[in-house]
């Protein structure tokens, strides 16, 4: 995905450049929860993003920001920013409208949760991809093991969030992950 600014274009309405450039980052809301399903829908079933239950995405709003159209409102991206731990975020559900893929929409989004990350102090973003290209574009590198502590890990150890279990790299969720980069940015 391609870095594009937030400033109007001359091309027709239906391309990717007008769009891009004429969208919006903003914090999501309830009532954006369909079509994050929407996004995400498109990418489960393919097997590029992991599926989440509907009630997950109502319970987890506060962390998504979406990409929404400025000529119609239409949302045609999302991400979310989970906090793991004092220093340690994670980039989630990171989707685009498959017909914008390499308008600079994802491109948006994720600065959007960078910035966020570092308003609240965290140091480092992980993201768990098939998008490798993409992420390391962005400063992103490939690591091997759960870059925490043992003290944290252990901690971690007790969340019941699905996401975390991926993060530690649990035998539980591993056929979730396979194929899977796991890729940190020190910000």
């Amino acid at each position: 995905m391609s870095a594009e600014s937030h400033s109007g274009g001359s091309a027709s309405a239906g391309s990717p450049e007008v769009t891009a450039k004429a969208i919006t980052v903003r914090r999501a809301r309830t009532g954006d929860v369909p079509a994050v399903r929407r996004l995400l829908d498109a990418y489960v079933q393919r097997r590029i993003l992991l599926d989440k239950a509907t009630v997950t995405l109502y319970e987890d709003i506060q962390e998504f920001w979406v990409a929404e159209r400025d000529d119609n409102g239409e949302v045609v991206g999302c991400g979310a920013l989970h906090v793991m731990w004092e220093d340690l975020a994670e980039v989630r559900t990171l989707a685009v409208k498959p017909g914008l893929r390499g308008a600079g929409v994802g491109h948006q989004l994720l600065e959007k949760l960078l910035h966020t990350a570092r308003w609240l102090g965290v140091r480092r973003v992980f993201c768990l991809t098939f998008e490798v290209d993409f992420f390391g574009k962005h400063g992103f590198v490939e690591i091997g093991e759960t870059p925490v502590d043992t003290d944290v890990y252990a901690e971690l150890l007790r969340s019941y969030d699905e996401g975390v279990a991926e993060f530690l790299g649990l035998e539980r969720v591993k056929p979730n992950t396979l194929g899977n980069s796991r890729m940190l940015l020190h910000l």
